[in-house]
């Protein structure tokens, strides 16, 4: 598997799993990928999140900003650059991305990451040597 013992990358779709969701199986999945050591978000996970808590669950600022340190505390977080717009760029041309799904491929990719987990991706799909996974697919 490509990438399996690096760190990995976790797209905002999975956080509210591990947060709100109310779906016991998809939330065992979701808290699975989040208890790993060497987790990356960006800086745009970290800003979607914090969107989708207020919006759902009414999140204050006093709690979004506790979030928003508990997140650089716990995981790396690599900001939105330059560089990371220029291969999002590319990567669209190349991959048929959308706009903000290229920009965190592009981040994963840029930050090391060996895999991406997201629900919005096409699943086992290797893209630079880093593997996107849906953690809410059942083996079969």
């Amino acid at each position: 598997m490509p990438g399996s013992d690096r760190a990995c990358f976790v797209d905002t779709n999975i956080w509210p799993y591990a947060f709100i969701e109310s779906d016991k199986e998809k939330r065992a999945h979701a808290t699975t990928v989040l208890t790993r050591a060497d987790i990356i978000v960006s800086t745009q996970v970290v800003n979607e999140v914090c969107v989708n808590l207020v919006r759902k669950v009414q999140f204050s600022e006093p709690d979004l900003r506790r979030l928003v340190a508990a997140f650089s505390r716990r995981y790396r977080v690599v900001a939105l650059d330059q560089g990371v717009q220029l291969r999002a760029s590319l990567l669209r041309e190349q991959y048929s991305l959308s706009f903000w799904d290229s920009l965190i491929v592009a981040s994963a990719v840029l930050s090391g990451a060996g895999t991406l987990y997201t629900e919005d991706m096409q699943h086992e799909l290797v893209i630079e040597e880093m593997q996107i996974l849906n953690p809410f697919v059942v083996a079969s």
